[in-house]
Protein backbone atom coordinates (compact mmCIF):
# COMPACT_ATOMS: atom_id res chain seq x y z
CA UNK A 1 0.00 0.00 0.00
CA UNK A 2 1.37 3.26 -0.52
CA UNK A 3 0.84 7.03 0.39
CA UNK A 4 -1.61 9.45 -1.20
CA UNK A 5 -3.53 12.11 -1.23
CA UNK A 6 -6.89 11.17 0.34
CA UNK A 7 -4.06 10.58 3.41
CA UNK A 8 -2.41 13.92 3.17
CA UNK A 9 -5.47 15.25 3.05
CA UNK A 10 -7.16 13.23 5.91
CA UNK A 11 -4.04 14.07 8.21
CA UNK A 12 -4.48 17.86 6.71
CA UNK A 13 -8.32 18.16 8.19
CA UNK A 14 -7.81 16.38 11.65
CA UNK A 15 -4.37 18.09 12.51
CA UNK A 16 -4.94 21.78 14.78
CA UNK A 17 -1.25 23.03 14.53
CA UNK A 18 1.09 20.47 13.55
CA UNK A 19 0.92 20.15 9.56
CA UNK A 20 4.71 18.74 9.53
CA UNK A 21 5.50 15.74 7.55
CA UNK A 22 7.46 14.41 10.55
CA UNK A 23 3.98 14.21 13.02
CA UNK A 24 1.86 12.86 10.10
CA UNK A 25 4.31 10.14 9.90
CA UNK A 26 4.69 9.55 13.65
CA UNK A 27 0.71 9.10 13.42
CA UNK A 28 1.16 6.76 10.32
CA UNK A 29 3.40 4.32 11.23
CA UNK A 30 3.18 2.52 8.33
CA UNK A 31 4.85 4.96 6.05
CA UNK A 32 7.95 6.71 6.84
CA UNK A 33 8.73 10.03 6.60
CA UNK A 34 10.97 10.01 3.48
CA UNK A 35 8.05 7.99 1.91
CA UNK A 36 5.64 10.66 2.53
CA UNK A 37 7.92 13.44 1.07
CA UNK A 38 9.09 11.12 -1.51
CA UNK A 39 5.08 11.00 -2.50
CA UNK A 40 4.16 14.59 -2.39
CA UNK A 41 7.32 15.56 -4.13
CA UNK A 42 6.47 12.91 -7.22
CA UNK A 43 3.10 13.75 -7.74
CA UNK A 44 1.86 17.71 -8.87
CA UNK A 45 -1.66 18.78 -7.82
CA UNK A 46 -2.03 21.60 -10.38
CA UNK A 47 -5.40 23.95 -10.33
CA UNK A 48 -7.08 22.07 -12.92
CA UNK A 49 -6.67 18.58 -11.18
CA UNK A 50 -7.74 20.08 -7.94
CA UNK A 51 -10.76 21.08 -10.18
CA UNK A 52 -11.46 17.53 -11.52
CA UNK A 53 -11.22 15.87 -7.77
CA UNK A 54 -13.83 18.55 -6.82
CA UNK A 55 -16.26 19.22 -8.86
CA UNK A 56 -17.87 15.59 -8.29
CA UNK A 57 -18.85 16.83 -4.04
CA UNK A 58 -19.74 19.98 -5.32
CA UNK A 59 -23.03 20.67 -4.55
CA UNK A 60 -24.79 23.52 -6.43
CA UNK A 61 -26.74 26.07 -5.16
CA UNK A 62 -28.16 29.08 -7.10
CA UNK A 63 -28.04 31.06 -4.58
CA UNK A 64 -24.22 30.49 -4.02
CA UNK A 65 -21.52 32.63 -3.65
CA UNK A 66 -18.07 32.67 -4.37
CA UNK A 67 -15.46 34.53 -2.12
CA UNK A 68 -11.63 35.40 -2.90
CA UNK A 69 -9.26 34.94 0.13
CA UNK A 70 -5.74 35.03 0.34
CA UNK A 71 -3.49 34.11 2.91
CA UNK A 72 0.15 33.44 4.08
CA UNK A 73 1.15 29.82 4.50
CA UNK A 74 3.76 30.71 7.26
CA UNK A 75 6.85 28.86 6.70
CA UNK A 76 9.44 31.33 9.10
CA UNK A 77 11.14 28.04 10.48
CA UNK A 78 11.93 26.60 6.88
CA UNK A 79 15.42 26.90 5.67
CA UNK A 80 14.95 26.91 1.71
CA UNK A 81 11.52 27.31 0.37
CA UNK A 82 11.17 28.42 -3.16
CA UNK A 83 8.03 29.86 -3.20
CA UNK A 84 8.92 31.66 0.29
CA UNK A 85 9.17 35.26 0.47
CA UNK A 86 8.59 37.72 3.35
CA UNK A 87 4.94 39.11 2.79
CA UNK A 88 2.47 40.52 5.20
CA UNK A 89 -0.01 37.84 7.61
CA UNK A 90 -3.07 38.70 8.54
CA UNK A 91 -3.33 35.94 10.42
CA UNK A 92 -0.02 37.12 12.60
CA UNK A 93 -0.15 40.81 11.54
CA UNK A 94 3.19 41.17 10.92
CA UNK A 95 5.12 40.26 8.68
CA UNK A 96 7.33 36.83 8.11
CA UNK A 97 8.65 34.35 5.46
CA UNK A 98 5.70 32.23 3.70
CA UNK A 99 3.77 31.04 0.79
CA UNK A 100 1.23 33.61 -0.61
CA UNK A 101 -2.03 31.20 -1.19
CA UNK A 102 -5.34 32.65 -2.99
CA UNK A 103 -8.41 30.38 -3.25
CA UNK A 104 -11.73 30.70 -4.26
CA UNK A 105 -14.07 29.54 -2.53
CA UNK A 106 -17.86 28.09 -3.17
CA UNK A 107 -20.20 28.88 -0.18
CA UNK A 108 -23.57 27.21 -0.02
CA UNK A 109 -25.25 28.68 2.28
CA UNK A 110 -28.51 25.90 2.20
CA UNK A 111 -26.42 23.53 3.07
CA UNK A 112 -23.91 25.78 5.45
CA UNK A 113 -21.05 24.07 3.92
CA UNK A 114 -18.07 25.01 1.23
CA UNK A 115 -15.73 23.88 -1.12
CA UNK A 116 -12.53 25.25 -1.98
CA UNK A 117 -13.01 25.05 -6.02
CA UNK A 118 -9.68 26.66 -7.23
CA UNK A 119 -6.45 28.17 -6.43
CA UNK A 120 -3.25 30.15 -7.56
CA UNK A 121 0.03 30.59 -5.84
CA UNK A 122 1.04 34.32 -5.41
CA UNK A 123 4.91 34.55 -6.54
CA UNK A 124 5.13 37.94 -7.93
CA UNK A 125 8.33 37.15 -8.77
CA UNK A 126 7.94 34.29 -10.58
CA UNK A 127 4.45 35.24 -13.09
CA UNK A 128 4.81 38.97 -12.42
CA UNK A 129 0.96 39.14 -11.05
CA UNK A 130 -0.80 41.13 -8.53
CA UNK A 131 -3.35 39.36 -5.77
CA UNK A 132 -5.80 41.09 -8.16
CA UNK A 133 -4.96 39.86 -10.85
CA UNK A 134 -4.57 36.30 -9.74
CA UNK A 135 -8.23 36.87 -8.26
CA UNK A 136 -9.48 38.20 -12.12
CA UNK A 137 -8.09 35.50 -13.20
CA UNK A 138 -9.67 32.79 -10.89
CA UNK A 139 -13.18 34.85 -11.91
CA UNK A 140 -12.84 34.55 -15.37
CA UNK A 141 -11.86 30.70 -15.03
CA UNK A 142 -14.83 30.35 -12.50
CA UNK A 143 -17.36 32.02 -15.12
CA UNK A 144 -15.68 30.53 -18.35
CA UNK A 145 -14.85 26.85 -17.59
CA UNK A 146 -16.57 25.80 -14.66
CA UNK A 147 -19.78 27.06 -14.96
CA UNK A 148 -20.73 26.82 -11.23
CA UNK A 149 -23.98 29.02 -10.51
CA UNK A 150 -23.64 31.64 -8.09
CA UNK A 151 -25.27 35.42 -7.07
Amino acid sequence: MSFNYVDYCQYLLSSQTNYTLTNLAAHLPKFSHDTINRSLKKSELSPSLFWSNIQLDLQEFHQASIVFDDRVLDKRYSQSIELVRRQYSGTEHKVLPGIGLINCVDINPELDKFWVIDYRIYEPLGDGKSKLEHVADLLYDESKSKTTPFC
